[in-house]
């Protein structure tokens, strides 16, 4: 079932059973916007939501008509991270379960990075621990300046093992250190302050915002979009030169990307 843009912006449960909103609010196609639809559970990931986040932001990558997505969460948070509610069967005794959720939760980690197209997280509430990996994976992250971000799990005698990569690509060892050891959560200020987020808005003009990025990738030349991401992200694992090859290599590619 697809939800309206408006609908998205709501703060109650969108009437829909599903897990994850799929949703073209510009109507040709170019955007799709994402929502995380469990706001109950303040969209906590469950394997169910976790494969269809995973299968519907590869189908936005293999769409030729889509240039630009936005990852969103139904109702007053964007995502509270893992569904702790299953983890009584993902043990030890159940080792395909814990295999398949551990392999889903580490794909859909870095997925966004790895897309040729780029991906807005519209950020509102609780981002924390899976939810707050999803909220710094995309390429950029407009958040709600109610913004709750951080890795709480050692709390539950969890270990945040999946997120730490991109945690620790994103911010300083120390204040990294801190937010995983002490679970100590970010307001919107010093999630701006950090570089984690690019915009702080109200609550209520966090999708806006988004849609306002993602509108302005679309207009872009896909192929152009595409290189630049590439090259972003291959570059800042390479040496200077190799990086310095890379970006010569483009440069020659992008002559035949001129309307």
């Amino acid at each position: 079932m697809t939800a309206t843009a408006s609908e998205q912006r709501a703060d109650t449960a969108a009437p829909s059973d599903d897990v994850l909103l799929v949703d073209d609010p510009s109507g040709d196609g170019t955007v799709r916007v994402l929502t995380l639809n469990r706001p109950a559970k303040l969209n906590a990931l469950n394997t169910a939501l976790t494969r269809a986040l995973r299968d519907a932001l590869a189908a936005a990558d293999h769409d030729p008509d889509v240039r630009a997505v936005v990852l969103a969460g139904n109702g007053r948070g964007f995502c509270a991270g893992a569904d702790l509610s299953e983890f009584s069967t993902l043990t030890p005794d159940n080792p395909d379960a814990v295999l398949e959720r551990a392999g889903l939760t580490a794909q859909v980690q870095t997925q966004m990075q790895q897309m040729g197209k780029p991906v807005v997280s519209a950020v509102r509430g609780v981002a924390v621990g899976g939810g707050a990996g999803l909220a710094i994976g995309a390429d950029m992250a407009v958040a709600g300046s109610d913004l709750k971000f951080g890795y709480p799990e050692l709390r539950h005698s969890i270990v945040p093992a999946l997120v730490m990569t991109g945690l620790q690509r994103h911010l300083g060892r120390k204040l990294a250190f801190e937010l995983v050891s002490t679970g100590r959560l970010l307001t919107a200020a010093e999630a701006s302050e950090h570089g984690l987020v690019n915009r702080v808005v109200a609550p209520e003009e966090v999708l806006p915002a988004a849609l306002e990025i993602a509108e302005g990738w679309a207009a872009i030349e896909p192929r152009a979009i595409r290189a630049a991401k590439d090259l972003f992200y291959r570059v800042a694992d390479l040496p200077t030169d190799a990086a310095m090859r890379a970006g010569q290599d483009v440069n020659a590619l992008m002559r035949g990307f001129r309307r």
